[in-house]
């Protein structure tokens, strides 16, 4: 039998207890990896956890004293972090002139400095190892004018930049750092979004976000999880400081 390159991993997903995160860590137990979840929702994050038989480990990415000590505690049970997953993220509906500056910097909290405290924590251990993936969530929005989505673009604008800083830097100490750049994703933040502000026409407005993406419909988490496992797989060992567009043609609008 060949052995699955992602079997015995340490892997860590942050926001992993809901939508796309949840569908990564499913993706990756089944293959055999080692998954911790980082999420600040407890019950989300233990029942993904029971559900693929992963760990669960409450902390706020935005707060350096718990992504610390997080891992820390990740590092002396299951030893250092080979991969690093950053796909706990927010979003903001606005153009500028409807951005607070509290608006503002809870986002890039969450987005930006979210992700670069959990590289930094995590990224010494793989320099001490030789080795070690990091796949960080950015968007189409990274790259494209996305309508009334100003803080979230600025702060995904800065998370694909950061992919190609640290890929730049780390390249000939076998790290690898790449991002991937999804469309609109049915999640439940969609459901959630839509049953708050389209109160009793939730299908027809669903019907329209569809409509939005080229190929009719939006992406499954499943999707967004495939593509995660081949790009943190030992496959992909020559891929690094790329962006990787799942986006159902969005980008052919540009």
């Amino acid at each position: 039998m060949v052995r699955n390159s992602l079997e015995g991993k340490v892997t860590v997903i942050t926001g992993g207890g809901s939508g796309i995160g949840e569908a990564i860590c499913k993706k990756f137990t089944a293959s055999g990896a080692n998954v911790i979840i980082i999420d600040t929702n407890e019950i989300e994050g233990e029942r993904v956890a029971q559900e693929a038989n992963a760990y669960y480990l409450n902390c706020d990415i935005s707060d350096p004293k718990s992504v610390q000590e997080t891992f820390k505690r990740i590092e002396s049970i299951h030893g250092f972090t080979e991969i690093l997953i950053n796909n706990a993220g927010i979003a903001h509906i606005g153009k500028i002139t409807e951005t607070s500056p509290e608006d503002f910097d809870k986002i890039m909290n969450v987005n930006v400095r979210g992700s670069y405290l959990c590289i930094k924590a995590s990224i010494a251990a793989m320099i001490k190892n030789k080795k070690g993936c990091i796949l960080n969530m950015a968007s189409v929005a990274s790259n494209l004018g996305i309508p009334d989505r100003f803080a979230y673009s600025t702060s995904k604008g800065a998370v694909y930049t950061m992919t190609l800083s640290v890929a730049r830097d780390f390249v000939d100490q076998g790290i690898r750092c790449n991002c991937i750049c999804p469309a609109r994703v049915h999640t439940p933040f969609v459901d959630n979004y839509l049953r708050e502000n389209y109160p009793g026409n939730e299908e027809e407005m669903f019907k329209k976000l569809e409509a939005t993406q080229p190929i009719g419909r939006m992406a499954k988490p499943e999707e967004i999880a495939s593509l995660a496992a081949y790009i943190c797989s030992d496959e992909a060992s020559f891929v690094t400081g790329s962006a990787f567009d799942i986006d159902g043609g969005f980008t052919l609008l540009k």
